[in-house]
C-alpha cells in the first residue's frame, strides 16, 4: 500500500518554514528530518512521530495512537497516529511541535 500523500503534503506545509529540515522516502512512505534526524513521517494512513520514550508512553494513552511497529518489533519512542487524531491543521501542528 502506498502512503497517504495528502498527509505528507500537510506535514510539508507545516515544516517547510522550519530551518534544517529535509524529506526522504523511507518505510514505503515519506519521512521528515530535522538536522539529519528523522522526527516524523507518513506510513500508509498514519502520521509517525519520534517523541522519545516518555512522551510516546503518554501519547499511547489516546485510542488514536499506537506503537510504531511495521516489522514485528516496536520502535521505542515512536508512535503512529490515526488520521482522526490530526484531522484539522491545528491538531497536526500540535503533534509536530
Amino acid at each position: 500500500m502506498a502512503y497517504n500523500e495528502a498527509i505528507g503534503d500537510r506535514i510539508k506545509k507545516v515544516v517547510s518554514n522550519w530551518e534544517h529540515t529535509d524529506a526522504k522516502k523511507m518505510f514505503g512512505g515519506i519521512c521528515h528530518l530535522l538536522h539529519g534526524n528523522m522526527f516524523c513521517g507518513v506510513y500508509k494512513d498514519f502520521l509517525i512521530l519520534r517523541l522519545g520514550e516518555e512522551k510516546a508512553q503518554k501519547a499511547l494513552e489516546s485510542p488514536l495512537v499506537k506503537p510504531f511497529d511495521i516489522t514485528g518489533r516496536v520502535m521505542k519512542g515512536w508512535v503512529m497516529v490515526e488520521d482522526k487524531g490530526f484531522s484539522i491543521d491545528k491538531e497536526l501542528e500540535a503533534w509536530l511541535h
